[in-house]
């Protein structure tokens, strides 16, 4: 039996209604890919308003590595709204938080000492991590990459790297922050091997030190083991151990922000495990809580301590119900072995995207780790030339067939996959049918057969 069930277009009559009502009291700032209203939603399913039952390959935005209201969290955040919602740790503190901090100093990597900090979102997260940094090494310079995206305060917006829709017209933005170049292969200069790249990529940083800001003067390099909105492109090992080793060379603090990749995405419990590096503070948040609002800062425990009491903290930072449900996401993972399933459902991704490929010269590139996975699509295989219109007009078809996806890139011309890791073989099987059906029907007949 298929999944989706379609009984109306998107958006059906009951969301057209609703979206009369948002136009007149919703700001129009925040973008919406799916222009209907869910009901509800299970697994890797979301129903509409009208109906209509999708799958959902977006996942929130990778909030939703669990799934759609996995039954231990739903239980966790019953039982403890029986107890009390709120409490405010920084008033009366629970054992929640603890607990929850005990078991993210469990599966972080590094064997040394660590210690937690809770806060709401991905961009406070990565606040208080720069915030932490800042204060340990008594620096204040904070370097970030091409392509990086660490969200929309002023402080993470300076150091985001895509101008629209995310900085335009909304600085002048936080200053000491810097951005150096990251490595992208597929658009890497003719002639270079990828080698060859990390190792000008890492000079240039070199240099950087020496032109723009001295290395007494920067307290941490923050980068995502694998750049989510930037389009799922993957650094190579090389290029991080030897990032890792300038930081260690001059004291610079190593942040990874994990909040896409974390919780299993890429196959281990954090995508940094991969690159044979251990970061000082990672910064936590979407999949941790299932969908609820959590975050956190990990890292190593002398580093963690260098703020005094009250100089971090937050009126729902690690609310009681974020660290239940947390709690449970961890298990979860554990014990449905969902690490080596985001291998395997990655691969049947990348199988179905190279199959596409060698019959679609549009699709330029398919890269990712584990199931995280992207196509880059071209107008042109030779020049390279983004088409970002193609991936609107897929996305929309596959949108009108049920499949839920999102696009990415500094280009806005990848389409990305983070299907809940709770999918079924069957419900992946029919989601990358609907794809393949939708290029299809944008693109026409492969030219490569």
């Amino acid at each position: 039996m298929p999944s989706i069930h379609m009984k109306t277009a998107v958006p059906g009559p009951k969301s057209l209604e609703l979206l009369q009502r948002k136009e007149q009291v919703v700001a129009r700032g925040p973008f919406n890919t799916v222009l209907s209203f869910a009901e509800r939603g299970e697994g890797a399913l979301l129903t509409d308003v009208d109906g209509n039952t999708f799958l959902d390959f977006a996942g929130a935005i990778g909030t939703l590595n669990v799934g759609h209201r996995p039954a231990s969290v739903v239980n966790a955040v019953k039982e403890q709204l029986d107890k009390y919602i709120h409490t405010c740790f920084n008033v009366m503190m629970y054992e929640p938080y603890v607990a929850l901090a005990e078991e993210l100093v469990r599966i972080t990597p590094g064997s040394f000492q660590k210690k937690v900090f809770f806060a709401n979102s991905g961009a406070e997260a990565v606040e208080n991590a720069i915030k932490i940094a800042r204060k340990y090494t008594g620096r204040k310079g904070i370097i970030s990459f091409e392509r990086g995206y660490h969200g929309r305060t002023l402080l993470t917006m300076s150091l985001t790297s895509k101008v629209k829709p995310y900085k335009y017209q909304f600085g002048p933005f936080a200053p000491e922050t810097f951005r150096v170049s990251h490595p992208y292969y597929y658009r890497k200069p003719e002639g270079l091997t990828e080698e060859q790249l990390d190792q000008h990529l890492l000079e240039q940083l070199e240099t950087f030190f020496l032109a723009e800001a001295p290395t007494d003067e920067i307290a941490a390099v923050i980068i995502e083991p694998v750049q989510g909105e930037g389009g799922f492109i993957v650094p190579s090992v090389s290029f991080m151990q030897g990032l890792k080793r300038i930081c260690e060379k001059y004291g610079i603090l190593f942040i990874a922000d994990e909040i896409q990749t974390g919780f299993g995405r890429t196959g281990t419990m954090f995508a940094v495990e991969q690159f044979g590096v251990t970061p000082d503070l990672i910064t936590l948040s979407k999949s941790l809580g299932a969908g609820l609002p959590i975050s956190a800062v990990v890292g190593r425990a002398e580093i963690m301590d260098a703020p005094a009491p009250g100089e971090i903290g937050g009126t729902y930072g690690g609310s009681p119900l974020g660290c239940v449900a947390a709690i449970e996401v961890i298990k979860l993972i554990e014990r449905e072995g969902l690490l080596e399933k985001s291998k395997t459902i990655g691969k049947a991704i990348t199988d179905k995207f190279r199959q596409l490929q060698a019959q679609y010269p549009q699709i330029g590139d398919v890269r990712g780790l584990g199931a995280m996975v992207a196509l880059e699509f071209v107008k042109d295989a030779a020049t390279k030339e983004p088409d970002k219109d193609t991936v609107g007009k897929i996305i929309a078809a596959a949108q009108q067939k049920g499949l839920i996806l999102m696009s990415a890139g500094l280009f806005s011309n990848c389409i990305r996959v983070l299907v809940p890791l709770v999918v079924t073989e069957e419900q992946l099987a029919e989601g990358l049918d609907v794809f393949e059906s939708a290029v299809r029907e944008v693109l026409g007949q492969p030219v490569h057969l």
